[in-house]
């Protein structure tokens, strides 16, 4: 049955018992006995009252013909003669003090008819029952409520329960999920592979003397399918499948977290081979005794019985553990050892290949228009994961039918990329001056970006506002870009300082604008890091980061640094060095082309979107475009 039906049952049967037992009570007039009520009077009629000094009174003048005495003298009902209607009969109904005797010889004396009516026993079951009416739903009502708290976490009944693991458990194959359903991670696939066929086929590896690995670590960002990547080993495998997180280890109570890891091991063992999954192991294999203060002893505690588990006296054959995390940095060095975790794959962000092969599948259902091109969405979608390109799609989609189409088209697909970087679509500007000044700080972004030879070529500038920018300039990398050249960065930094430069140009140094906020502060962590990690300076090829480290000085934490003040002012003034040439560069390029920029200023404000296209026709009309190495399309156009 229904634990909630079951819930319902055993407060009905109580409850409804108990308003029986009462209604008979009330219905009988007590619960050790029962008074004979009188019919006072016929029904729907009332009966009038009558005080015992008015009564007195009345027997004393002869107008009382009888009288009923009930409930051991306490009432009675009186027929008496009332002279002010015509001396008719009436029924009175008089509270007595107590059945006297002087009441009944008075009653004798002026010859009265009167009967005292006794009480009625009730039935003894029915006044044992009766009596018994609080204890049985003060002892019911205990009952339930000491079921109830049996039920909840850390509860009477729970307490032997509450070392057991929380693990789901999956039987063969029951994932639902197979490497095919597994894109854009192929490297990570292949090694994973391997795993299935120890489980498969232990023998070709057996007899060579190989030994099935203990633990694998999947690292990566987060959403580049390392979960999925766990359940498709489960799944192509068609093994027993345990899965949880590491925070499901640790309670507040010192030793549930090691009981839990016991339990685990021990149904792993019971259901061997079987594979393992701790999704965000960095909740409980975070490095002993790091961090201000030392470390928690529960957490200490179970990732000591975790690593017992994986690596210690008893042996675990058959029974393989994958864990996630995006986090590896932080984890215990004696967890990351071989015997333990044996192998770390990288779940890395996919390339063009990978967010294709991504597309491909998370495409399956859904109504593409035949000129939407996957591949098109690949290389505009450089650094996204499998999960941002799902949410890509699945936002393409909504719109699509918001807008009551039957298939997703370029205009869903160009929104929705914009949607997911920059957020939701707010109103345009209808203040001129403020419309134009977004838009000359846009179209210095773009032109810069346009006329400079070695900067990703631009996707689209737009003045409708999404997120916290008024305006948006896209720039769409030709290529896979795994290396960056010192002349790129000094293009990106020119880029940058586009939208800066122009309104100095136009609106004149003194009405620059915080809009360049954003633009200034990557402008300057570029710089900064062609200083102090590429060596791209006057200063050489030299490492020169701050390795800041955290020490104590008495009870205050301090920051030392391993960079000398002198390194520093040398650091700081190459990164001015790049930054003002950079910027003088950028203002002289758009001094020389300030026709083509009010004319590009023009069609913004007039369409309020450019495309790259027809940003790059009316540019070449002005100037010469840069040839730049264009992308050559390494895979077949999507259907």
């Amino acid at each position: 049955m229904n634990n909630r039906w079951r819930t319902v049952l055993l407060w009905a049967l109580p409850i409804s018992l108990g308003l029986f037992l009462l209604w008979q009570v009330i219905a009988n007039g007590g619960p050790a006995r029962v008074v004979n009520q009188p019919n006072l009077a016929p029904r729907n009629s009332a009966v009038a009252r009558m005080t015992y000094g008015r009564f007195l009174d009345y027997v004393d003048a002869g107008r009382v013909t009888s009288v009923d005495i009930f409930d051991g003298g306490r009432s009675a009902v009186v027929e008496a003669v009332d002279p002010d209607i015509d001396n008719r009969v009436q029924r009175l109904r008089v509270d007595l003090p107590g059945l006297a005797p002087e009441l009944v010889n008075k009653l004798k004396e002026e010859g009265i008819s009167f009967d005292i009516h006794p009480p009625r026993s009730a039935p003894p079951v029915l006044g044992v029952l009766g009596n018994l009416l609080f204890p049985l739903l003060l002892i019911g009502s205990l009952v339930l409520l000491a079921r109830r708290s049996s039920n909840m976490p850390g509860g009477p009944g729970q307490a032997m329960q509450f070392g057991k693991t929380k693990a789901r458990f999956l039987m063969e194959a029951e994932t639902g999920v197979k490497f095919d359903d597994v894109a854009g991670v192929e490297e990570a696939k292949e090694d994973l592979q391997e795993v299935v066929t120890f489980l498969k086929q232990p023998e070709r590896f057996t007899a060579v003397g190989a030994t099935i690995p203990r633990g694998v670590l999947l690292v990566g960002p987060p959403g580049t399918g390392k979960t999925l990547l766990a359940k498709a080993i489960a799944g192509e495998a068609g093994v027993p499948f345990f899965s949880l997180a590491g925070s499901e280890f640790v309670e507040m109570f010192v030793g549930v977290g090691a009981s839990r890891v016991r339990d685990l091991f021990k149904r792993a063992k019971e259901n061997a081979p079987c594979l393992i999954f701790i999704d965000e192991i960095d909740a409980v294999g975070r490095q002993r005794g790091a961090g201000i203060g030392g470390g928690n002893d529960e957490r200490e505690q179970t990732l000591n019985q975790l690593l017992t588990e994986m690596d210690g006296f008893e042996g675990n054959n058959g029974v393989i553990i994958i864990a996630a995390t995006n986090r590896a940095d932080v984890l215990d060095s004696a967890l990351m050892r071989p015997g333990r975790f044996d192998r770390q794959v990288s779940v890395d962000a996919p390339d063009i290949k990978g967010r294709l092969s991504i597309l491909k599948v998370h495409s399956r259902n859904k109504t593409l228009a035949e000129d939407v091109s996957l591949e098109m969405i690949a290389r505009r979608t450089p650094g996204f994961t499998g999960a941002d390109l799902a949410n890509l799609l699945n936002e393409a989609a909504i719109l699509t039918a918001r807008r009551r189409k039957t298939a997703t088209g370029l205009a869903e697909i160009d929104d929705a990329v914009d949607r997911v970087i920059a957020g939701m679509e707010g109103t345009p500007l209808t203040d001129g001056r403020s419309k134009r000044l977004i838009a000359y700080h846009e179209v210095g972004h773009a032109l810069v970006g346009t006329l400079v030879q070695h900067h990703d070529p631009v996707q689209k500038v737009t003045l409708i506002p999404r997120g916290q920018a008024q305006g948006l300039t896209w720039f769409s990398p030709d290529e896979e870009q795994m290396l960056v050249s010192r002349a790129q960065l000094r293009a990106r930094i020119m880029g940058a300082l586009g939208g800066r430069a122009a309104e100095a140009i136009v609106f004149g140094h003194a009405e620059v604008t915080t809009g360049a906020a954003g633009d200034i502060q990557q402008v300057a962590g570029m710089a900064r890091q062609m200083v102090t990690r590429f060596g791209m300076s006057e200063l050489g090829p030299m490492s020169l980061e701050a390795g800041n480290q955290e020490v104590f000085v008495g009870r205050d934490l301090m920051t030392r640094s391993d960079v000398s003040d002198s390194i520093t002012n040398r650091i700081d003034g190459q990164v001015r060095l790049i930054v003002d040439k950079c910027y003088q560069d950028t203002l002289a390029l758009l001094e020389q082309q300030r026709p083509c920029m009010d004319c590009l200023v023009e069609l913004l404000i007039e369409s309020e979107s450019l495309d790259g296209d027809k940003f790059r026709e009316v540019v070449s009309t002005f100037a010469a475009i840069p040839d730049k190495e264009r992308f050559s399309p390494l895979l077949p156009a999507s259907p």
